[in-house]
């Protein structure tokens, strides 16, 4: 092997995996692997079951490439496993076999993920080599992980005890014991999704210094946009995503009542599916597609006049943008949290706070075709230039080897110094 071998710890990944960040994840270990290194995942199969309803996922389609090493833990006792390491910011039952693991793959860097239910704070003094950590969520600051005060508002301030109850989940009593701080000193480098994270991070507290890097969609993916039938008979708006209340798809309804020249199709399903379900009852141009599976999903982005991302909370990122901007289709993104920064940067959609203006924006890209590809054609090229695996992976490994120059790991330095300057 003339690469590193990384390490990556998260409580989810695909398919046991909820949201883009396990997607994200997948994409990265992948990436690395295309540029000659190796990577193991560890994650949690009884975190990922106690929250899952339903069946287990179906087996990964396609299987990972020669490269990555996928390993699933269970402890035995299902959720009581999570539940410990939720309590006391430690891998209490699954401990010693991660520590076994990465001792037998001596990995030269630990890259740090979602790892609030795999081990929480605990796990960070685990093995040796490089360590990064990539803020997916605000778990860093935010009990709940989303800056959602008490279930109903953006979080301003710290109310966190009882916001979580709030939350129907129990208080995790060691964020008032100092044992994240403490820990946080075995982590090389930390890295926010957006520069809105990076700074949302440091307004609630976060001690540490935060590099960014964005998540990416993989070369060898959407190349083209396709030219086949519409999936929908009619001129439509884009939702993808899961349905919560945060996500803000009730937001959109009222813009869709009556007659209409353009429907909305909602693609995904949640918690809070049945209650739009029936906010929507007598709007015929209102279509629930469910879960469509991510190959089925392109020829929807494609045809959509745009995808409409009415987001109530604080995102760290927002894939679905990159995925909408690839298949040559603009975005129409709340003004709030990293979007604003997205589609400044891309120039490929328009903004809203309010309903007169949303109602604008999906005027002018119905009505104006010329200016929805003005759009689309600028989304396209900003993926290609800031968010595709050539464009990141690279920068990854940058941070990854400013933080061996500081350790002085002579052997990360020499091994990444060739593909950093390629």
């Amino acid at each position: 092997m003339t690469g590193l071998r990384f390490g990556f710890l998260t409580t989810f990944y695909p398919p046991h995996n909820f949201g883009g960040d396990g997607i994200g994840i997948q994409r990265l270990a992948r990436g690395l692997v295309r540029q000659g290194h190796q990577v193991s995942v560890i994650h949690d199969l009884d975190a990922y079951a106690a929250l899952a309803p339903g069946p287990p996922p179906s087996p990964r389609v396609p299987t990972e490439p020669d490269g990555v090493e996928v390993i699933g833990l269970r402890s035995g006792v299902g959720v009581l496993s999570p539940f410990l390491t939720q309590q006391v910011g430690h891998p209490v039952l699954n401990g010693r076999r991660i520590r076994r693991l990465l001792a037998e793959r001596a990995c030269d860097v630990l890259v740090y993920h979602n790892i609030s239910l795999i081990g929480g704070p605990g796990l960070l003094s685990y093995g040796e080599g490089i360590k990064l950590y990539m803020a997916h969520e605000h778990w860093l600051v935010c009990p709940t992980h989303v800056l959602w005060r008490h279930g109903r508002e953006r979080c301003p301030s710290r109310q966190c005890l009882r916001c979580q109850l709030h939350h129907h989940r129990p208080p995790q009593w060691w964020r008032w014991t100092g044992l994240l701080r403490r820990q946080l000193r075995h982590v090389d480098r930390f890295i926010a999704m957006s520069e809105f994270s990076r700074r949302k991070h440091a307004e609630f507290g976060f001690p540490r210094e935060m590099a960014v890097l964005p998540y990416f969609l993989p070369d060898a993916a959407g190349e083209s946009p396709g030219t086949g039938t519409a999936p929908h008979p009619r001129p439509y708006f884009l939702f993808v995503g899961r349905l919560e209340r945060i996500k803000g798809v009730q937001d959109l309804l009222p813009a869709f009542q009556g007659e209409g020249a353009a429907d909305l199709v909602i693609a995904g399903d949640g918690e809070y599916g049945a209650e739009l379900r029936a906010a929507a009852a007598g709007m015929p141009r209102v279509k629930f597609l469910g879960r469509v599976p991510g190959h089925e999903l392109a020829a929807w982005y494609q045809h959509a006049v745009a995808l409409l991302v009415p987001s109530l909370c604080f995102e760290t990122f927002g894939i679905i943008l990159l995925e909408a901007w690839r298949q040559s289709t603009p975005v129409i993104a709340r003004r709030l949290g990293p979007f604003p920064e997205l589609v400044e940067q891309a120039g490929g959609g328009e903004l809203f706070e309010t309903e007169a203006e949303l109602r604008s924006a999906m005027t002018r890209l119905l009505e104006h075709p010329g200016h929805r590809e003005a759009l689309a054609a600028a989304g396209r090229r900003a993926v290609a230039e800031h968010w595709s695996e050539h464009a990141v992976v690279p920068r990854f490994l940058s941070l990854v080897r400013e933080a061996a120059v500081h350790r002085q790991d002579a052997h990360v330095v020499t091994t990444l110094t060739p593909s950093v300057h390629a």
